[in-house]
């Protein structure tokens, strides 16, 4: 161990442990409106943002523009002789507020198809990396890429007036959103596709586009599930770590490639968009040290109380901010009935869901013991035979793209200003809880 690491070995770990016990036993202390507790617990529940395209409530789940998940299945547009809406009419109602006609809809979906030509330097880009490079550091990379095209960029640069900021933060967002299928695929069919790629279909919607650049274009139930996946995952307002990082950056002014890279990060931790991988590999473990096939719900309950005495979380359950079953994991679970009932691995999803809500509610550290989007995503996937969970999170990306950028659009066309919160010492809160309690 090199020295300065040493040292702080010896400085940090035990002032670590006294600001720790220090924030527990000040939970309470009034720091302005909100608490101290509020402050060192990730600002959760603090109002600090105004994010116009969804609003997430504890008890109701998301609701985009005020339609909660099953109310846009039934009146956004899709089309004939499909079940699911198109993401296409979703992001119109996210930027627009209002549900969108068909023709509305249609041409969203054909503007993206006119936008959707990458440059040739970002698969180049791509290629330059290593086969083993997570997709999701791939996907970044290639944002960044696709930045040398930047509207907004350029716009600044020659002295655009204000007023029209949003004018080129929706002309790169709009050209971002058309592209990232493209590059998505790319990065898939390369790692583990033997670098056989193939070329897009423009007379596909943008999602069905997507399943067939992948490869599952043939697989009709996939492009449903690709239209059903790209709604629910397209927003979830704007304090999540994917959203509010698109925000921040995008408040520095920065084009909406460098926030969207940025925000493409903050997905890939696994607190956020990687947990739908964590989620399935931790459902295979179980089905593997159960002796394979499917488990019994008492082997389930015993295997997540296991999970649990051996200081390991439970993937998928849990949300910062919901306190009961996710919405968006309801209409998977509907999705899966329709689609795939028999299925084993749903159907241990499904079992998990009976049992974990029991065992996690008795937990009082756990606030919500139901699961959430990541739980049901993965058994999904691999029911079409995508099987390469640590892409899951690229997808999640993808989709993410309509609800951020949208939001983005809308930051510049409101004049938002440079994100700046205060922060402070914990020796300064020492003092003010010292002072406080001086005054009484």
């Amino acid at each position: 161990m090199d020295k300065i690491k040493e040292r702080f070995e010896e400085i940090g770990l035990p002032k670590a442990t006294e600001i720790k016990e220090f924030l527990k036993a000040n939970a309470d202390a009034p720091m302005g409106t909100y608490t101290l507790d509020s402050v060192s617990s990730g600002m959760k529940g603090m109002i600090g943002l105004i994010t116009e395209t969804s609003l997430l409530d504890a008890e109701e789940g998301i609701r985009f523009r005020g339609y909660s998940i099953p109310e846009l299945r039934e009146k956004l547009p899709r089309l004939e002789g499909t079940t699911e809406p198109l993401p296409e009419g979703l992001f119109y109602l996210m930027l627009i507020g209002k549900i969108p006609t068909y023709d509305e809809m249609y041409e969203v979906g054909s503007n993206w198809t006119k936008r959707a030509i990458v440059p040739k330097h970002v698969f180049e880009v791509i290629d330059a990396l290593p086969i083993s490079t997570h997709p999701m550091t791939q996907f970044s990379i290639a944002i960044m890429a696709m930045q040398t095209e930047s509207e907004f960029a350029a716009a600044y640069r020659n002295g655009v007036n204000k007023k029209d900021y949003w004018v080129h933060t929706f002309e790169d967002s709009m050209n971002l959103i058309a592209r990232l299928p493209r590059v998505a695929a790319y990065i898939y069919r390369r790692t583990y596709k033997n670098n056989v790629h193939i070329e897009p279909n423009p007379k596909l919607d943008w999602a069905a586009n997507f399943a067939h650049m992948l490869g599952y274009g043939d697989n009709d139930g996939f492009k449903e599930l690709m239209r059903l996946y790209m709604v629910i995952h397209a927003d979830h307002e704007g304090g999540n770590v994917s959203a509010h990082t698109t925000h921040l950056v995008g408040s520095a002014l920065s084009d909406p490639y460098l926030a969207f890279s940025a925000a493409m990060n903050g997905l890939a931790g696994p607190l956020h968009g990687l947990a739908n991988q964590e989620v399935i590999r931790w459902v295979l473990e179980l089905q593997e040290a159960l002796g394979g096939g499917k488990p019994s719900k008492q082997q389930i309950e015993d295997y997540i109380n296991k999970t649990i005495n051996e200081g390991k979380v439970v993937p998928g359950y849990g949300h910062a901010v919901l306190r009961k079953t996710d919405p968006r994991f309801t209409a998977q679970m509907e999705f899966a009935k329709t689609h795939m009932p028999n299925d084993e691995l749903v159907n241990i999803v499904w079992d998990v869901y009976d049992v974990a809500p029991n065992i996690l509610g008795n937990f009082k550290k756990i606030k919500n013991p139901w699961p959430n989007v990541d739980a049901h995503s993965g058994a999904l996937l691999l029911h079409y035979g995508l099987k390469e969970y640590d892409f899951f999170t690229v997808l999640f990306g993808v989709s993410r793209a309509l609800g951020v950028l949208s939001s983005l659009v809308w930051d510049r066309a409101l004049g938002m200003a440079l994100e700046r919160p205060k922060s402070v010492t914990s020796d300064w809160i020492k003092n003010k809880i010292a002072a406080q309690s001086q005054a009484k």
